[in-house]
């Protein structure tokens, strides 16, 4: 079987959740579907040597200026169909195989519109709709995004295929104390830190992150030195974030560093007292995978996907409430017992998720709609 692959978010010069789940999950089912032939469609040219290529891995690197999936993914797909096509992080082009499939993360644009711009809620409410109505199949990260589609746009469960990520790949514990403390000083986190990492974004509800670490300061209930990080790249609406710190008069410690390139987030996250994640919404939450396998602790919220994923192995708060954020933060600060059986609980947890057997249920779907199951 063909199997044709929209690659193009795995190549992102800045990736995040969704980027990093598209390029683990294709090096996934390229190695496990050595049954199949493979063909990877980039809309520029991928770095050396992220993917394979040979004669079972094809690439069709097809650059265009704009509508690329609907357009130019559109017409190469017309011209030269695959047996199945496949977009793991994007949308279905409006023409494309009748055999088709395609990931759909999450609906957090119908829980929390007020994190969206409005063209960004139209646009994510169409592509979600028109990848429920077009794919044979539609891969969900969570039963809480399975859960979304069938209460909000009705869709069969019988369409519906849970294939639960990973974290990404060599995410381990770093106890070199050099590598640890280059990591500190490259970001500027000081020597102990509360950590979060992902998108700056509405959604993520860092302002209430914020307020719980003034909570902590206010009480003096943590040392002088202590800092709150929040580091990624700035999204939707965010200037209400970066203003947070402040209003509560706390700028000077609370530390935005930007982006994390790849390679410095396992220490990053290894120095970390905690790794917070006070959501919203989350369609899967992968940084808490990828803390639980630094031996970091996990503080997340109680809502959509986040207890699935984190299990007995993290603190689970209310979202919505600063102070009971702020205790937790407080605790795993304080109890050294609380901060090892959390680490230790983590490690089993993330060992759970594999991108082998998430590509493996996904291979699955794809064969299945191949045969035209």
């Amino acid at each position: 079987m063909l199997i044709g692959i929209d690659a193009s978010r795995a190549v992102a010069a800045q990736r995040t959740g969704t980027e990093h789940y598209s390029l683990y999950l294709i090096r996934a089912l390229i190695q496990e579907g050595r049954s199949h032939r493979f063909r990877l469609y980039f809309n520029q040219a991928p770095p050396e040597g992220l993917f394979v290529r040979d004669e079972r891995v094809s690439w069709r690197i097809i650059p265009f200026p704009r509508l690329w999936t609907h357009v130019r993914l559109a017409w190469e797909v017309t011209l030269h169909p695959p047996d199945v096509l496949y977009v793991p992080a994007h949308v279905l082009p409006l023409f494309h195989p009748k055999r088709c499939l395609a990931t759909v993360h999450d609906l957090g644009y119908l829980h929390y519109p007020q994190a969206h711009t409005r063209w960004a809620r139209w646009y994510l409410d169409w592509a979600t709709r028109f990848n429920a109505r077009a794919s044979a199949r539609v891969i969900v990260d969570s039963q809480a995004t399975a859960t979304d589609l069938i209460s909000y746009y009705g869709l069969d469960p019988a369409k519906i295929i849970l294939a639960y990520p990973a974290g990404a790949e060599g995410f381990a514990p770093v106890t070199d104390p050099k590598a640890l403390e280059a990591a500190r000083l490259k970001y500027g986190t000081g020597q102990r830190y509360f950590l979060y990492v992902g998108t700056l974004q509405p959604r993520k509800n860092l302002t209430t992150l914020i307020r719980a670490f003034a909570l902590l300061i206010a009480k003096r209930a943590i040392e002088d030195d202590v800092r709150l990080v929040l580091a990624g790249k700035r999204g939707w609406l965010y200037k209400e974030i970066l203003e947070m710190a402040h209003k509560l008069a706390i700028q000077e410690r609370v530390v935005f560093t930007g982006y994390v390139a790849q390679e410095d987030l396992p220490a990053l996250l290894s120095g970390a007292l905690a790794y917070v994640l006070p959501s919203w919404y989350e369609g899967f939450g992968l940084p808490v995978l990828e803390a639980m396998s630094c031996d970091t602790p996990v503080i997340c919220s109680n809502v959509s996907s986040l207890p699935e994923v984190a299990g007995e192995a993290a603190l689970l708060v209310n979202p919505a409430d600063a102070s009971a954020l702020a205790e937790a933060m407080r605790r795993v600060y304080t109890d050294h017992g609380l901060r090892q059986e959390l680490i230790a609980r983590g490690r089993e947890r993330a060992r759970a998720f594999t991108w082998q057997r998430c590509a493996r249920q996904v291979l699955a779907a794809i064969e299945a709609v191949g045969s035209g199951g």
